[in-house]
């Protein structure tokens, strides 16, 4: 199947601006070996330029370091400190697009890829993005909404603290699960 604007129901070609009240930017890594820390970036942008051709969507995005929320604020500390982020060198997390490809169309999942920069280190990684629609809020705003997730390795951005297990193991695990789940807006 040809993915077009006539082929998404509700798409439109512009410029979206991030809904923050109806957005969320997670993130989860295994802790002690046995199960998941999770949390947030609470303060974060991004702006989604689609074209008339949906693969031509453009997406630039960034969150805030120091906004880091994991309901620990001792643990937040540390994670801002040098052993982690180092929040007040890299203050900012971003992502730029680089390109989408469509993973199956019927059901709005697409491949979002890109350049992630996270403490002072760039890669490229791949979101899976799965598209959830488009609607007209009771306020006259014409939204989309859509999630994505990707996992990278920590260790591969210059985040390699970790402290050894008296069982075996490691405290923190390198595997870092980015989960995405958005609306935006369409500007006028």
């Amino acid at each position: 199947m040809t993915i077009t604007a006539a082929t998404i129901p509700g798409y439109k070609a512009g410029t979206w601006t991030i809904d923050k009240t109806h957005s969320t930017v997670g993130f989860s890594v295994r802790h002690l070996m046995i199960s998941k820390v999770k949390g947030t970036f609470d303060t974060f942008d991004a702006t989604f330029v689609t074209g008339e051709n949906p693969l031509d969507t453009k997406v630039t995005a960034d969150a805030q370091v120091a906004s880091i929320n994991t309901n620990d604020e001792n643990r937040d500390g540390h994670l801002r400190q040098n052993d982690f982020f180092e929040a007040d060198k890299y203050p900012t997390i971003s992502f730029v697009s680089t390109g989408v490809k469509v993973k199956n169309a019927e059901e709005g999942e697409f491949v979002v890829s890109g350049d992630l920069t996270l403490k002072g280190v760039t890669k490229s990684v791949d979101f899976d993005f799965e598209l959830g629609g488009f609607a007209t809020d009771p306020y006259g705003n014409y939204k989309v909404a859509a999630s994505a997730e990707t996992e990278i390795n920590r260790e591969d951005f210059g985040l390699s603290w970790n402290a050894a297990l008296e069982t075996g193991g490691v405290l923190v695990g390198e595997k870092v699960k980015i989960t995405l789940d958005f609306q935006a807006v369409l500007q006028s």
